[in-house]
């Protein structure tokens, strides 16, 4: 049997405030959150042994700590009559328990319990899926009036608690994608620019209006979503399982497999499809639009010009989306970004957000380059002489 001598425990309370949604003025509470402060010899300790968070089932969510060896062997305590620890686990049940500690004791720093955060949020940190350092950041995010509110919707949440810059990253896909596109059609077009404007202005407005769930999309996120129903089919639980981005780091207690990572190319490939064709119908619709008025207006257009086809058009910029796109930001985001610029840079904002304006304005500008010689390739654009 493990065991471990201690020469003290002591209990902490922390303050926490009042329910932010109760219509009642309460005195303020201190439930007690029993973290073990310990004291110990180390030729009494097995070295398999571990520290759980053990919830008890109170209507404040109480949670105390308690430490216990690999055979089982316990110390109960704890606000409210807890009882006694249960046996060390392995793998994701401790990183769980270690998650569901480092959260807690976030709350408890700030004052604040489970019932005034976002009940995803609140299920998340029970359920061991969140460490302490997302906590963190929400409070970090729920500081900002704007951010605040952002955090009410459930996508938004996701990926700003993952990644702090994503608004950012947004800003520079659209602020930057019209001007990149344009220089990109003039790069490849040159001389045939002006003569191919109804191009030019249907790639552009595709772009835009796709610039935004290239970002969205691939964009890593702490999953909040509730647990499937048991009634779910076996696909939708397959991709239930798997990431947001394909290369996205997994947080302690989380694991993906190869199989899942594929999943979510293949899931935002389809997605990016339907996002691109829709796109695709929009833009090369208002095209059509404007040349039918400037044929009326200028007879001498009329012979230059031609309607652009909406259909194949439409399903070539979807399937690019769903191969091309897909992939570049999938890699982008979880590679380039989560895993390579964010370690090394992650205390130096201003050079990080630098560093993903230029890198995104040259993966806007590549592929817009891609793009037109797809688009040749296939036969949906002729260079016109």
């Amino acid at each position: 049997m493990a065991t471990a001598t201690f020469s003290h425990l002591t209990t902490t309370q922390f303050p926490t405030s009042p329910t932010a949604h109760s219509h009642h003025r309460h005195p303020p509470s201190f439930p007690t959150y029993p973290f073990l402060t310990t004291h110990f010899s180390k030729s009494s300790l097995s070295s398999t042994s571990s520290l759980k968070l053990i919830p008890l089932r109170s209507p404040r969510r109480s949670f105390f700590i308690s430490y216990s060896g690999s055979d089982g062997g316990g110390i109960s305590g704890g606000g409210g009559g807890g009882s006694g620890g249960e046996g060390g686990g392995s793998g994701d049940g401790d990183a769980g328990e270690r998650n569901r500690a480092e959260a807690i004791m976030a709350l408890a720093e700030v004052g604040r319990s489970l019932d005034t955060i976002p009940k995803d949020l609140a299920a998340a940190i029970e359920a061991g899926k969140i460490p302490g350092s997302i906590v963190k950041r929400f409070f970090e995010l729920e500081k900002s009036p704007f951010l605040g509110w952002l955090l009410r919707f459930a996508g938004f949440k996701e990926r700003l608690l993952a990644d702090d810059l994503f608004l950012t990253k947004v800003g520079i896909e659209c602020g930057v994608g019209i001007f990149t596109k344009t220089a990109a059609e003039l790069e490849k077009r040159r001389e045939n620019f002006t003569k191919e404007l109804d191009f030019v202005f249907a790639d552009v407005v595709m772009a835009i209006i796709a610039d935004f769930m290239l970002v969205w999309l691939p964009a890593p996120t702490v999953s909040l979503r509730p647990t499937l129903a048991t009634t779910a089919g076996g696909l939708n639980k397959f991709f239930y399982g798997c990431p947001d981005n394909a290369f996205q780091v997994a947080l302690a207690g989380t694991s993906y497999s190869f199989l899942q990572r594929i999943g979510a190319i293949v899931r935002n490939g389809a997605k990016l499809f339907v996002v691109g064709t829709g796109a695709s119908l929009v833009g090369t619709g208002v095209t059509n639009l404007l040349i039918t008025a400037r044929k009326a207006i200028d007879k001498s257009f009329a012979g230059e010009a031609e309607d652009v086809p909406i259909l194949s058009t439409s399903a070539a910029y979807g399937v690019y989306m769903a191969v091309s796109s897909n992939l570049r930001y999938q890699i982008l985001a979880g590679i380039i970004e989560q895993r390579i610029l964010e370690p090394l840079l992650h205390e130096q904002k201003l050079i990080l957000s630098a560093i993903c304006f230029a890198v995104r304005t040259g993966n806007t500008f590549l592929g817009s380059l891609m793009w037109v010689d797809y688009a040749r390739w296939i036969g949906i654009q002729k260079i016109r002489e």
